[in-house]
């Protein structure tokens, strides 16, 4: 029971100057009053229970372990072994320190959920809470498990989990080196995807495949030569005093922070500048594609000559027709003209051969006497002459037909007689132009 009598005034008080009381005391109340808080409870767990103060913190501390065995969910997460140089990191420089290696999620890093952060933080808790080490009578080893308070505070902070998530390096992937030859899908591909994760646009375009279209290669490069990053750098930040007895100090660090987010902005913009640049650069595709769309100019350029390519040969081989035709026609009338004159002087020799003949005739039968006069073979070589020289060509390859070779003088002089007669009929020969055979 508390007693509720109020102490007496100390000797000779007085109200102060002005004082007026407001009401009065009720009347006093008894009541049960029980004591109760953590404090309490554990004495009496202590007196119920007969335990000693050190017995009572190991079994609590045991029961407290068990307890959080029980929710860890460990079946979502890999277990990592852990550094020993991490275990001795100085709680004080947690902003050196890594805070997915510190829960155990260097494996995920970005990637781990919000889920698999809390298993993590239960899991290490397990591990490294100070009951825990209590328990088993290890001293002096809280500074780890404030590494890991601090890694859980930071991650599951939205704002300060991208601050730190902007400077891990870790999370990168090697870049290929200048020049490495190999499949270029593999070697890049990790590369873009771990950089996608700075990305304010979602969804981010990846590389693709060997198989993607020129359009899908050039929309990624777009995309990534304008990349916009949400990629912070306040976790490099120096630490700003909290005090403000110094206000222009705190302005200065303030100021300098500024330019120094400004400077690592700006390098990391020219860093993936470059970064897409090389990987352009050493893309197989794109030389495909330059390949394909030089011979895709190339069939254009062809089938734009094409109707101007046919109508010069359709020029060219009617001009070569023409030409053929002329030379033909030039070389027929050469031909024609040839045989023209060829004709004519066959027809010239035959009528040379003919008149030969026929005069010869004359001869062969010696003149039409076994022994003629000189006036006769006069006459009759005149006669003969004139006759020839009336007769057309038709008649004189007759009458030289009808002579040659003969050797009656008869049927010569017969043969003479009748073309006489007939040149007479037409009108060629008149009386008296012949001396020997119009007797």
């Amino acid at each position: 029971m508390v007693s509720d009598t109020l102490p007496p005034l100390p000797a000779g008080f007085a109200a102060p100057e002005g004082f007026a009381a407001h009401d009065v005391f009720t009347s006093p109340i008894k009541r049960s009053v029980e004591p109760v808080g953590p404090g309490f409870l554990a004495h009496a767990r202590r007196t119920l229970r007969g335990r000693t103060w050190s017995e009572d913190e190991k079994i609590e501390a045991e029961r407290n372990v068990k307890k959080i065995e029980d929710d860890s969910g460990d079946d979502i997460i890999e277990d990592e072994p852990e550094d020993p140089e991490m275990l001795r990191h100085d709680p004080k420089q947690w902003k050196e320190q890594d805070h997915y290696a510190v829960l155990g999620l260097s494996k995920y890093r970005y990637k781990a959920t919000d889920e698999q952060i809390r298993v993590a933080h239960r899991r290490k808790v397990l591990k490294h809470h100070p009951d825990k080490k209590a328990a088993q009578g290890i001293a002096d080893q809280d500074g780890f498990f404030k590494c890991i308070q601090k890694a859980f505070e930071v991650l599951t902070d939205p704002v300060k989990r991208r601050q730190f998530d902007s400077v891990d390096k870790k999370a990168d992937v090697k870049l290929p080196k200048k020049g490495e030859t190999g499949d270029f899908i593999k070697m890049w591909g990790p590369v873009f995807e771990a950089e996608a994760r700075f990305s304010n646009k979602q969804p981010v375009p990846l590389l693709g495949t060997m198989e993607s279209t020129k359009d899908e290669v050039d929309n990624f490069y777009s995309f990534w030569f304008n990349f916009d990053s949400w990629r912070t750098f306040e976790y490099l930040d120096e630490d700003v005093p909290d005090d403000t007895s110094n206000r222009d100090n705190k302005r200065y660090i303030e100021k300098k922070n500024r330019a120094a987010r400004q400077k690592h902005k700006k390098e990391d913009n020219a860093r993936l500048n470059k970064l897409v640049d090389d990987a352009l650069k050493s893309d197989p595709r794109i030389k495909m594609f330059k390949e394909a769309e030089k011979k895709e100019k190339e069939r254009r350029k062809w089938e734009r000559e094409a109707g101007a390519r046919a109508e010069a040969e359709a020029a060219k081989k009617a001009k070569e027709e023409a030409e053929r035709k002329k030379k033909e026609e030039e070389e027929a009338a050469k031909a024609a003209k040839e045989n023209q004159k060829k004709s004519k002087e066959a027809a010239k020799n035959a009528k040379k051969k003919n008149k030969r003949a026929i005069r010869g005739s004359i001869k062969d039968v010696n003149y039409f006497s076994s022994e003629p006069s000189p006036e006769d073979i006069n006459n009759i070589s005149l006669d003969v002459d004139y006759i020839i020289e009336k007769l057309d060509d038709m008649q004189l390859d007759n009458v030289a037909s009808k002579v040659t070779g003969v050797t009656d003088a008869d049927k010569v002089k017969a043969a003479f007689t009748d073309i006489v007669s007939e040149l007479s009929s037409a009108g060629k020969i008149t009386s008296g132009s012949l001396k020997y055979f119009s007797q």
